[in-house]
């Protein structure tokens, strides 16, 4: 009799997404959906995706008034935005920490117990850095949480433009991300630049079977990242 390379029940995941509209979110969202083990896939949105997939159920919601999530196994934060787009620095944290976070908290209830967070290079509550300060403590919050799994992506400087994601462009990246590819073999670990598809590649490989807490500095995304392609 052959054996069928198909997954059993047991390994049929249910998975939330939270930004699945941004660069990095969207891409963590094609590998789930390509994922045979993964069964279904729920995106927390605030607009309609413009993709479609029988995996795929998008909930429009509010992250400040979030409904009772489906049970899944596991989460992934992808949410994020920057101050010139947010408006002021209270706005910009009201994203990347308190909506990261409401989504997180629900998701536990929901019976999620992995969980992959993307973070930034030198996340650090303590910074005198405001970014660097609120990612920080947004990593800190969720360390404080009972997870089996945390895995923790920081990448740096992420080598993809953002066109075609309905998002004002960035000078500073569209600057930034050509002397960044010259100059990445001569970066350190934490400053090497990395690509969108590395950073979620690292994230849903590592999040299924990792236990405890895992940071990926951008370096290890962008050797993971590597892996996967071949």
């Amino acid at each position: 009799m052959m054996k069928s390379n198909m997954p059993s029940p047991a390994d049929q995941r249910k998975v939330l997404v939270a930004g699945a509209t941004g660069l990095v979110g969207g891409q963590i969202l094609q590998a789930l959906l390509a994922d045979p083990t993964v069964a279904e896939v729920h995106a927390l949105s605030r607009r309609p995706l413009t993709i479609s997939h029988p995996k795929l159920q998008v909930h429009i919601v509010d992250v400040g008034r979030l409904p009772a999530l489906p049970p899944a196994d596991e989460a992934y934060l992808a949410l994020g935005t920057t101050i010139k787009v947010a408006g002021s620095r209270a706005a910009f944290r009201a994203v990347d920490l308190d909506a990261n976070l409401a989504v997180a908290t629900a998701a536990h209830a929901a019976g999620v117990r992995r969980l992959g967070l993307v973070s930034a290079a030198m996340a650090n509550a303590a910074s005198s850095t405001f970014y660097n300060r609120v990612k920080g403590e947004l990593e800190d919050a969720l360390k404080a949480m009972a997870w089996k799994t945390l895995v923790i992506a920081q990448p740096s400087l992420l080598l993809d433009y953002r066109d075609g994601l309905q998002q004002p462009p960035r000078l500073g990246e569209r600057m930034a991300i050509p002397i960044a590819k010259v100059l990445a073999p001569l970066l350190p670990g934490a400053y090497r630049p990395v690509h969108a598809r590395a950073v979620a590649q690292s994230l849903v490989r590592t999040v299924p079977a990792a236990e405890g807490v895992v940071v990926l500095a951008s370096s290890a995304l962008v050797r993971i990242g590597s892996e996967a392609r071949d």
